[in-house]
């Protein structure tokens, strides 16, 4: 065994017990130029040392690091490798702006390079980032530029890529219309060309959003269920994403019952007892009884599960304003005068919520009723009966007006 590769065993050895030794001894290998040929896992080797130790400068510097020994290397291997090191960030919490600065910096450092490929995957995983800490604009400034330099390369790999980015973009600001563009633009670019797995499944998963966005819940189910598949057939964590979206689709659809079902299914087996699926049950068992005081308990219980992903977060609050609307509709239902501030101890709210999701019903013709702010009173009305004689009334002078038409046509032909 060579000096290096006892070096390496050594490092390798006290890592766990060790890591300031370990790394020392990781860093003396990467020093020593006897150990070219060993740099690119010692590379890897210290990057997993600084990712177990949640270590994002660590990380960030020996990217910099890196770029001495990828500038002696072929231009395939250098982006495998700055992608490995790149990943070992996913593991380290809070780790975003670090990210953000090292991307930004080695862009530029494979803008001088001329290494263009290099230079859009990095950019793509920029984009990626943004997206994640809501920096929409920059991210829509910096897809501009790669899908101009993409479309002059016809680069349809990362074009798909970097049009489902857009598409992401434009659905977190709201602008549903160009959201579907880019993911249209995203399948165009993907049909002509061998799709990877992952990729297809994302497809499908931003698909299924859209639809449930239109509240297309039938087809965003479908869409949910190819990229549930997909992802779990790949080892995916995301595949949990995709089953969460499926029982929203069938608590939206009123399919309460459905949701148990699918807990049923071979793929599901190994979720059926996550935190993050109950939470979803129970959102299903309080639809289904229509009962907005478990509703609210499943919100409380389960914040963290519901809360952080905004598609679920933000159908689950419609789905609420739903319920709290037929709890209402319910209670108001026996009375032709009732006290908002009894309606609103019934439901469990404050009295200006339920006043003025009652008045939003008024005007949106749920019912017909009147606030009365000075008694704290809800006038409720029968629904009033469509009267035909005013349609009858205006149809008959319509015809009247034809036959005096007629008449007076026929009357200047015989002067």
């Amino acid at each position: 065994m060579s000096s290096t590769q006892e070096l390496i065993a050594q490092a390798d050895a006290c890592k766990a017990t060790e890591p300031k030794r370990a790394e020392s001894i990781y860093k003396q290998i990467l020093d020593s130029t006897a150990a070219s040929n060993d740099q690119e896992s010692v590379l890897v080797k210290l990057g997993q040392l600084y990712r177990d130790q949640k270590n994002a400068e660590g990380v960030a510097e020996l990217i910099t690091l890196s770029r001495s020994f990828m500038s002696s290397t072929a231009k395939a291997k250098t982006a495998k490798l700055i992608r490995t090191l790149l990943d070992f960030f996913n593991a380290i919490p809070d780790s975003n702006d670090t990210q953000i600065r090292v991307l930004t910096d080695n862009i530029e450092w494979a803008k001088r390079e001329k290494r263009i490929f290099l230079k859009h995957s990095l950019e793509t995983r920029l984009v990626s980032l943004q997206l994640d800490t809501a920096q929409y604009k920059s991210a829509l400034a910096l897809i501009d530029t790669l899908l101009t330099e993409l479309k002059r390369l016809d680069d349809k790999l990362i074009l798909t890529e970097v049009h489902l980015l857009e598409s992401r973009v434009y659905l977190g600001i709201r602008n549903l219309p160009k959201a579907k563009a880019a993911l249209t633009s995203s399948r165009t670019a993907a049909n002509s060309i061998y799709c990877p797995p992952h990729l297809q499944s994302s497809l499908d998963l931003q698909a299924g959003i859209l639809h449930a966005e239109d509240r297309d819940w039938t087809t965003a189910y479908s869409y949910f269920f190819e990229a549930f598949e997909g992802l779990s057939s790949l080892g995916e964590d995301t595949a949990l994403g995709a089953f969460k979206y499926m029982l929203l689709c069938k608590v939206m659809l009123n399919l309460s019952d459905d949701v148990n079902s699918l807990l049923t299914i071979k793929l599901a087996l190994k979720y059926a007892q996550m935190r993050e699926v109950e939470s979803m049950r129970a959102i299903a068992r309080a639809h289904q009884n229509r009962n907005l005081a478990d509703f609210e308990k499943a919100l409380r219980d389960y914040r963290d599960e519901l809360s952080s992903d905004l598609t679920i977060r933000t159908h689950l609050a419609a789905l609420y304003d739903t319920l709290l609307e037929q709890n209402l509709l319910r209670i108001i239902e026996p009375y032709s005068v009732v006290e908002i501030e009894h309606v609103a101890n019934l439901v469990g709210q404050e009295r200006q919520a339920v006043e003025q999701k009652l008045s939003k019903m008024i005007l949106d013709k749920v019912f017909h009723g009147v606030l009365d702010q000075g008694r704290g009173c809800l006038l409720v009305y029968d629904e009033p009966e469509i009267d035909d004689m005013y349609g009858a009334a205006i149809d008959t002078l319509e015809q009247v007006g034809k036959v005096v038409e007629s008449l007076y046509a026929k009357t200047v032909k015989i002067a």
